[in-house]
């Protein structure tokens, strides 16, 4: 009997309550999901989602921007930070805070985001409200490894959202959010164990 191949190493990025996180820390914790999560980055203190890593024993680390003299020394020591842990992916759970080109560098294949829109429409920080502005009738959330742009990169998966008549923001996005999470857990699940290949913007899993 051959022995089980080991579980990938997650590292996660947080900035506020950790609700993506916690969906992480709850499907790894099946051994047959086939990943863990091994540490939990955050650029500020206080958080809930530090809270969350501290629950179920994951190291955690903090790194503030205006703790660092420059942008691009605190994109370093992310770089550091994260390298620390050697990660087979890095996952931005509403990390708000864009990184560099040391970064990217480092992890820019296997760096993972979520937004809260079918990209390459609406990209930015209010993904349900231009959706509700512009009358679309179908909303969702992509997953995709990030690059220099914003909200630019190879798209992983989509999910599609209808927008119903009585929608408002927070409606949309909170059932947005439900979506988005069970397609962060799923697919996530599905590369660490099959694989993937990025070639130009198209990502493929054997």
């Amino acid at each position: 009997m051959t022995d089980p191949a080991p579980a990938a190493r997650l590292v996660v990025l947080v900035s506020g309550s950790g609700s993506n996180l916690q969906a992480l820390l709850d499907a790894t914790a099946d051994p047959g999901y086939g990943a863990r999560v091994v540490a939990v980055g955050a650029d500020r203190e206080g958080i809930a989602g530090l809270d969350r890593a501290a629950r179920a024993g994951v190291p955690t680390f903090v790194d503030r921007v205006p703790a660092y003299p420059t942008r691009d020394e605190w994109d370093r020591a992310l770089t550091e930070h994260v390298g620390a842990y050697r990660p087979d992916l890095v996952i931005s759970a509403g990390f708000l805070k864009l990184v560099g080109p040391h970064f990217l560098a480092a992890f820019g294949d296997r760096y993972l985001n979520t937004h809260n829109s079918l990209l390459p429409a609406f990209p930015g920080i209010h993904g349900p409200r231009d959706a509700l502005d512009y009358g679309v009738k179908v909303a969702g959330a992509t997953l995709f490894f990030v690059d220099a742009g914003i909200d630019t990169g190879p798209i992983v998966a989509q999910v599609a959202v209808p927008v119903l008549d009585g929608d408002d923001e927070e409606s949309l996005t909170e059932r947005i959010k439900e979506a988005e999470r069970r397609q962060l857990v799923e697919q996530v699940g599905r590369l660490v164990r099959e694989g993937w290949t990025i070639t130009g913007r198209r990502v493929t899993v054997p």
